[in-house]
Formats: structure tokens, sequence, C-alpha cells
């Protein structure tokens, strides 16, 4: 395990920038397929469509895992990396709402603003480190 760890250590500056692009590809196809879906076009659905967003999620999650366990993180014991677990979570339900759960297109719209207010407020608790994130002062 520790040659993993160093490992990781010695390309901490890549692996963090990979997460901080990931993040940013993942929530711009989101954002642009769930927009999509509101004017009805079909294509967000498809199956090219969604697998882009699996394989840049799992990507994301990757690295995402790779930063926790190279800084030693612990969402129990580190409340902001807690709450922005907790945050995806919400984001992830959210989502499926917009893309596909809800059943009128009122509500894919709610599902949609509200993913992507959960999105941005994941975003500032990740770079504040703080459970409040950007309302953290």
């Amino acid at each position: 395990m520790s040659i993993l760890i160093e490992s990781l250590q010695a390309h901490y500056p890549l692996i963090k920038n990979v997460h901080i692009g990931l993040v940013s590809a993942s929530g711009a196809l989101f954002a642009l397929r769930a927009l999509a879906v509101q004017t009805g076009a079909a294509w967000p659905m498809q199956a090219w469509a969604r697998r882009l967003s699996v394989v840049i999620d799992v990507g994301l999650l990757t690295a995402g895992a790779s930063l926790w366990t190279l800084l030693g993180l612990n969402p129990l014991r580190d409340v902001w990396l807690g709450t922005k677990l907790a945050l995806l979570l919400l984001y992830i339900v959210l989502g499926s709402i917009a893309m596909k759960r809800g059943r009128t297109r009122p509500q894919r719209l709610l599902g949609l603003l509200g993913a992507l207010a959960v999105f941005g407020f994941m975003v500032t608790v990740a770079r504040a480190h703080h459970p409040l994130g950007l309302l953290a002062g």
C-alpha cells in the first residue's frame, strides 16, 4: 500500500488537476444533456451520451478516491468531505429527476435547477473545505 501512496504523492498535482477537469466536464455534460431533455431532444438519452457520462464520472470518482487516499481524508472526521458526499447523493437523485424520472416538464425543470444548485454548492464546499461552502464566510 505504501508504494501506491508514494506513487499518488508523486502525481498529486496531476491527479488534482484531472479531478477538477473531470468535475467541470461532468457538470457541463449533465447541464447540456438536461437542457436538451427540456427541449424534447432525443440524443441526451442515447447510449453514446449515457456512456460518455459514465466514463467521465468513473474517472472523476477514481481521481477523487485517489485524492481521498493520498490526503488521508475520512468523511466522518472531515465533515466537509462527508457533506460533499451527501450532496453528491442528492445531486444524483435530482439529476435523475431532471433526465428521466420527472413525469412532467416542470418536474424535470425543477430537478435540473435543483441539481445545478447542488452541484454549484458542492464545488464551494470542496474549495472551502468547509461544510457550509461559500456560506462559511
